[in-house]
């Protein structure tokens, strides 16, 4: 059991997370807990070996976090695999995400641009001296009273570099305990008609942290490809909350 993973968690069948499928990419909406590719230890369900599944070829062109959701490239081949990656590398491909964060926050072209350091396991940090560049542009999309969601746009590619960004400004994601984000429940945020049955434990209204990979657009051999991914049922519903009793 993957920790925060709802118990009810089922994963949806291969075919219906495909956004765009041609001769040589696949792109799916990845839905939250599950990893795009194999972790150490193994055993678990993952997107590159569904992929593979699907299509004997299929390379998973980059990362997301197991927990975020949204827009993931999958290569078809090898030549695709590797046109994409160079436009990785080139930082031609551009990424858009969208978080909500803690606290009320006017982003207009934010550009956070500190180092981070990858001390290994999975664990980051701000390094000035040993870090490698890192660069994210924040601006504010919605405001609500107590939160806030933003676009969030890496231009860089690091380890949890949106995440470890925004805590920097004191605006961390929403449920992401390792960078002190705090979940959201709906009785912090509907006052009136709230109530529990007796020896209920509430639950947050999102059981992990609030991010996820709204759009990649990228060219290569002169053709351009935009894709977009729809909020998963989890992300909306907290949205829908917040703008209902928290605007």
């Amino acid at each position: 059991m993957i920790e925060n993973e709802p118990r009810l968690f089922k994963f949806p069948k291969f075919t219906d997370l495909i956004i765009h499928e041609d001769d040589n990419l696949i792109v799916i909406n990845k839905p939250p807990f599950v990893a795009s590719l194999d972790e150490r230890g193994g055993g678990e369900v993952n997107i590159l070996r569904l992929a593979k599944k699907y299509h004997a070829d299929a390379q998973v062109c980059h990362r997301l976090d197991k927990d975020t959701s949204g827009v993931l490239l999958i290569a078809k081949n090898p030549e695709t695999y590797r046109m994409v990656s160079i436009e990785f590398e080139k930082r031609r491909v551009h990424k858009l995400y969208h978080a909500i964060i803690g606290g009320t926050h006017t982003f207009e072209d934010l550009k956070v641009d500190l180092p981070i350091l990858n001390q290994g396991n999975k664990n980051v940090t701000i390094d000035r001296a040993n870090g490698k560049p890192a660069e994210t542009i924040f601006n504010t999309l919605e405001y609500f009273k107590h939160y806030t969601l933003v676009a969030c746009q890496p231009v860089t590619g690091r380890m949890h570099q949106i995440r470890i960004h925004l805590a920097t400004q004191h605006a961390a994601i929403v449920g992401d305990a390792m960078y002190r984000g705090k979940p959201v429940y709906l009785s912090q945020i509907k006052k009136r008609g709230f109530t529990l049955a007796k020896n209920e434990e509430e639950l947050p209204i999102m059981k992990r942290f609030a991010l996820h990979s709204r759009a990649v657009n990228f060219k290569i051999d002169g053709k351009e490809y935009a894709f977009e991914a729809e909020y998963p049922k989890d992300f909306a519903t907290l949205l829908k909350q917040l703008q209902k009793f928290d605007s």
